[in-house]
């Protein structure tokens, strides 16, 4: 048994429009807006009064705390000897074979 046409409209209807769903002219976006405009050039100009500027709040007296205390400070790797640091291919490797074993 399959349900009406009726019933199946109606469930189609509640669902979000897409491109495939209207005919041609009906552009969804993304809703985030321009933050300038393009140049005959191919460039593009941003302009600073349409460019999005959060404010955030004063916090004295703020209940929540943060996820990490402000107390504890950042750590740093130890990579002495190593020019590249951690984008070292060869410390990868050799990090990565002591830790998951062979290949």
């Amino acid at each position: 048994m399959q349900p009406t046409r009726v019933l199946q409209a109606l469930r189609y209807r509640r669902l979000r429009l897409t491109t495939k769903d209207v005919n041609k002219g009906y552009y969804k976006g993304t809703g985030t807006g321009s933050m300038g405009r393009h140049t005959k050039k191919g460039g593009y100009i941003i302009e600073w009064n349409k460019v999005r500027t959060y404010v955030c709040p004063p916090l004295e007296g703020f209940k929540l705390t943060p996820f990490v205390a402000r107390t504890i400070a950042p750590t740093r790797g130890d990579y002495d000897g190593v020019p590249l640091g951690p984008k070292d291919p060869a410390m990868y490797l050799s990090r990565w074979k002591a830790e998951n074993g062979l290949d």
